[in-house]
């Protein structure tokens, strides 16, 4: 009888070991082991220790960089890494990082991202909340939702049993801290001993969590712009600082903020559902603290510039800022891939990337 799986071994090969003499014995696949997926979800950087978030810096710097090498030699050591599991992205703001990263970051880890528009199926309209998030705890390893309101997202994760990822709402926007923070770490060396300045809305959902990253990694942030910060914000860096020894304060002019940082971070002014004809005064409020390069000039030579995109030239910052030697943009842009696909690893499949890190070979962050 011929030898079928002999013939096709790569078919099933991950499910085989090959003896001296072509014995062939089913064995383990580390990527199909079953495994209790913790209640723990991600909707603010609150909900992430300084320990956690620096291991996860350290994945994602070696799955970047085994991406570096991977059209050369076809190999990536994390390919398998989220084998067999599925992750259901849920949105009701249109994206392109998010879906773009979320989508290609699961399939360069041996798994699938599923896009399903809420935007027309809002959550808790057709069937409650509390059975979607069983339904989908049955089916999938993890959930990402980008959507209006806070309250949406924390519906689900308390109902659901496998991990929910805040992909935007209202009150933060974790994953692109963590692309943040990778991108000071690479342009840096390290988050720790920094400054830096928020310029712009400072009601947002980027302000919050900026808030909360520097609070929680224990540097410095000035934030500069119009605005009122919710009081639960303040509450929660506060008690963040008081562990890590940041300080985060509100400056009244944008040049009182940039003095002598090492990073200028902005965002746009026209976040999704703003109306139209609301832009212009917005614009009006927010120009005192438009970032220029004379702006720039008063932050240490090697400031670098960041932007969470998508970026408006001549809003938030002029073009010769954003396209200008200093700016990181599109590294910060490309680091969304990095940070998120460690994240997955470390909510989606806890052990295995406690067996990651525990290899020794990552780098420090």
């Amino acid at each position: 009888m011929a030898d079928w799986l002999g013939q096709y071994d790569n078919a099933t090969s991950f499910l085989y070991t090959r003896g001296s003499k072509r014995k062939l014995e089913v064995q383990k696949s580390e990527a199909f082991l079953p495994e209790k997926l913790p209640q723990k979800h991600l909707l603010t950087m609150c909900d992430l220790t300084q320990e956690e978030v620096s291991k996860i810096m350290r994945v994602a710097l070696a799955m970047k960089e085994s991406r570096r090498t991977f059209l050369d030699t076809g190999h990536d050591r994390f390919s398998d890494t989220l084998k067999g599991c599925s992750l259901l992205m849920l949105f009701e703001k249109p994206s392109l990082r998010t879906r773009v990263s979320l989508e290609v970051g699961m399939h360069q880890l041996g798994g699938q991202g599923i896009f399903y528009s809420i935007s027309d199926s809002p959550l808790g309209v057709k069937e409650s909340i509390e059975d979607t998030g069983r339904v989908l705890s049955r089916m999938c390893q993890g959930i990402t939702a980008r959507v209006n309101s806070r309250k949406s997202v924390r519906n689900l994760a308390q109902v659901s049993s496998i991990p929910v990822i805040n992909a935007l709402d209202d009150y933060g926007h974790p994953m692109q801290m963590l692309a943040d923070l990778l991108t000071i770490i690479e342009q840096k060396g390290t988050y720790k001993g920094i400054t830096m300045a928020y310029f712009g809305d400072l009601e947002n959902n980027v302000t919050y969590d900026l808030m909360r990253t520097a609070a929680l990694m224990g540097y410095n942030l000035n934030v500069a712009g119009a605005g009122d910060i919710e009081p639960r914000v303040w509450d929660e860096v506060k008690e963040l600082s008081a562990k890590s020894g940041s300080k985060v304060q509100v400056s009244k002019t944008a040049q009182e903020a940039i003095k002598d940082v090492d990073v200028v971070y902005c965002d746009s002014w026209m976040s999704y559902g703003i109306a139209k004809d609301e832009e212009e005064a917005r614009k009006k409020l927010f120009m005192p603290f438009q970032v220029t390069a004379e702006l720039m000039k008063l932050a240490k030579p090697d400031c670098i510039f960041m932007n969470c995109l998508p970026a408006a030239r001549g809003s938030e910052q002029t073009a010769e800022v954003i396209d200008g030697p200093q700016s990181v943009v599109f590294d910060q842009a490309e680091n969304r891939l990095h940070a998120q696909k460690a994240l997955l690893v470390f909510l989606m499949a806890p052990k295995r990337f406690s067996q990651i890190v525990s290899v020794g070979d990552l780098p420090k962050a």
